[in-house]
């Protein structure tokens, strides 16, 4: 395998993350092989200049990097570990980059079993976001060596404006697990903030550009706000995933004897809206949990007396 600027790419997951990122890297002028589950999803890409690939190994062979963007744990350590699996494919010398977000103690066990097979693994997770995929403007964390960063850096920036290599392999996903933690926390916060100001009567929108003009600024306020006002749960980053997220922040806190209550709070209330049939609703369909606990709806008007 050589490491050119423009270079061949094995893609391996083309969910609403993963094909954003992949038709970004085509239009970096990147030669894509891509491989997913779903045929339709291969479809899609191998409309917009994509090879397609039948199976993992396919998609590993004669290309200067394999990425995957894959939903949790278990499916990568499958595609790494299975049956014509990377472990099997991936020649040494090759490079591999997860860009998943999964347990950071399982990407250190992959990472040791790739270089004892010669293979170079980075963990790479990223925040942005389907808008930040689409846009190729993803914040990424790396973890791994220096030399494998650098060979790996061409292909993470057609992806992203935010590279920044955080440490040993098991640092990005670290990473990555606490900026969940802030994003499920403050979208919490955003919550109560709009379920008190919607009680108290004030105008919701009013009160979301005052509060974007201040301390209380984000970005879950910006872009989910009003979604969350007009009651509008349109699936983006879905509750399911932050879920999983969540879940492994605790994990981790849990094995570092590290407490979080206002994590471990939020998850409760991710798995109320999972267990209202959510799942698959954008995060900002949190807010739905505090209209059933509030009995009101969200986008509603309130007649509220003096």
């Amino acid at each position: 395998m050589t490491d050119t600027t423009k270079g061949r790419v094995g893609f391996i997951g083309l969910g609403t993350m993963g094909r954003e990122m992949a038709r970004n890297l085509i239009e970096a002028g990147h030669a894509l092989t891509v491989y997913d589950v779903d045929a339709s999803a291969i479809a899609g890409l191998v409309g917009q200049g994509a090879s397609a690939a039948g199976s993992v190994g396919e998609a590993a062979a004669d290309v200067n990097i394999v990425i995957t963007m894959l939903p949790d744990t278990p499916h990568v350590e499958e595609v790494v570990r299975g049956s014509g699996g990377l472990l099997q494919t991936i020649p040494r010398g090759g490079l591999f980059v997860d860009m998943s977000t999964i347990s950071a103690d399982a990407t250190r066990r992959l990472a040791a079993d790739l270089a004892s097979a010669g293979i170079a693994m980075l963990d790479a997770p990223v925040s942005g976001g389907p808008l930040g995929a689409r846009n190729a403007a993803l914040s990424i964390m790396v973890g791994g060596e220096d030399e494998a960063v650098a060979r790996a850096h061409p292909y993470l920036e057609a992806m992203g404006t935010t590279i920044s290599h955080v440490g040993i392999a098991g640092a990005g996903q670290t990473v990555k697990l606490c900026n969940q933690l802030v994003c499920g926390v403050n979208l919490q916060a955003i919550c109560e903030a709009l379920a008190l100001g919607r009680a108290c009567g004030v105008d919701l929108d009013q009160m979301r550009n005052v509060l974007l003009g201040g301390s209380a600024s984000s970005w879950m306020l910006d872009k989910l706000g009003p979604a969350m006002i007009a009651g509008d749960a349109s699936a983006g980053f879905r509750i399911d995933l932050m879920l999983k997220d969540l879940r492994l922040v605790l994990e981790m806190a849990q094995s570092q004897a590290v407490p979080l209550p206002a994590t471990s709070l939020v998850t409760t209330q991710y798995l109320d809206a999972r267990a209202h049939g959510e799942g698959s609703n954008g995060n900002q369909a949190l807010f739905k949990v505090y209209d059933r606990m509030s009995g009101q709806r969200s986008g509603a008007v309130l007649d509220v007396a003096p």
